[in-house]
């Protein structure tokens, strides 16, 4: 073979080609699969955090169609009857009303409301002060268990209590023992921070009042210690005309109701009054009213007579005419 003959050899050689990017759809799939898989176990953990009457009270809401849901029914119907009543009787095609529509609105929130919600929060805040004052005061501070405040239906309470060993008046007087000062004192300060009106009552023990006097009883006796704490409020810094009301009650109301004797009966009171209750004081003044028309107005005219002056005396009655001459 000549060399014209002979072809040349040619090898053709591919160079390895990369594969191509498949896309990312199975990322998406596994996202979908992980975010199900963590509410799933979700559902597991709150199904066990929750107390059996809320798992009825779920079952019960996917059970019930959205408008019983939402109105407040028992279910679609309030009562088992045929459709579209859903009552038993089918000549009241109404039905019966849902709890929520047979529910009264609330009633709305008016001025006095707030007017007392304020006042509330008010006294609170003024018994933490006090409170305060007395943990901060080394002075006051032994003497904490003999004062317990606290808020009542008429306003905060704080009673400055007796105690055995160390009282709060000379015995069988209204002299202030020199702490009882100063607690009375420190409280006069803080009350002139609100401006609701204070009343104090004065209680004894029902031990009887025995100092030669038998014309001075327990009762005066309360009525002059609480009329020297006044005072001493008042010494405090506190407005004279805070005071609304200064009662004597003797022993009447005891603190401890089984021991009419015990000495924490003896005690002094102070209310700091809110709106409600000082209002009810001051309509003591008030006119006095009477129910029956015979004798309408005698009572504003007894009141008017009285604030006029003093009723002048009858005039003298006529001398009577000579018996006739038989």
């Amino acid at each position: 073979m000549s060399e014209k003959d002979e072809r040349p050899i040619i090898v053709k050689r591919r160079a390895a080609a990369k594969h191509g990017h498949h896309g990312g759809a199975w990322k998406i799939a596994y996202a979908d699969f992980m975010t199900a898989m963590m509410a799933f176990f979700l559902l597991m953990w709150l199904l066990s955090s929750v107390s059996s009457k809320e798992l009825a009270g779920i079952a019960e809401y996917f059970r019930t169609p959205l408008k019983v849901a939402m109105m407040g029914g028992r279910n679609a119907a309030d009562n088992s009857g045929v459709i579209p009543g859903g009552g038993p009787d089918t000549s009241r095609p109404d039905g019966q009303k849902s709890r929520g529509e047979m529910n009264k609105p609330a009633r709305p929130t008016t001025a006095a409301d707030m007017m007392e919600r304020t006042d509330t929060a008010r006294l609170r805040e003024l018994k933490a002060r006090i409170e305060r004052v007395i943990e901060n005061n080394p002075t006051l501070r032994q003497f904490r268990k003999q004062l317990l405040i606290d808020m009542t239906t008429e306003g905060l309470r704080i009673q400055i209590v007796d105690d055995q060993n160390r009282p709060m008046f000379a015995n069988g007087s209204a002299q202030v023992q020199p702490y009882m000062r100063d607690i009375l004192r420190e409280i006069g300060r803080a009350l002139n921070d609100v401006p609701n009106r204070v009343s104090l009552s004065g209680h004894t023990d029902a031990t009887q009042y025995a100092m030669g006097d038998k014309s001075y009883s327990n009762w005066e006796l309360s009525a002059d210690r609480a009329n020297a704490s006044r005072r001493e409020l008042i010494g405090g810094g506190m407005d004279a005309e805070k005071v609304l009301r200064v009662v004597g009650l003797s022993s009447t109301l005891p603190l401890d109701k089984k021991d009419d004797f015990n000495p924490i009966n003896r005690r002094i009171s102070i209310i700091v009054l809110n709106r409600r209750a000082e209002a009810s004081v001051a309509h003591e003044a008030d006119e006095p009213t009477v129910d029956t028309n015979t004798a309408a107005g005698s009572g504003r005219e007894a009141v008017a007579a009285a604030i006029a002056g003093p009723i002048p005396p009858a005039p003298p009655a006529p001398p009577a005419a000579p018996a006739p001459q038989r």
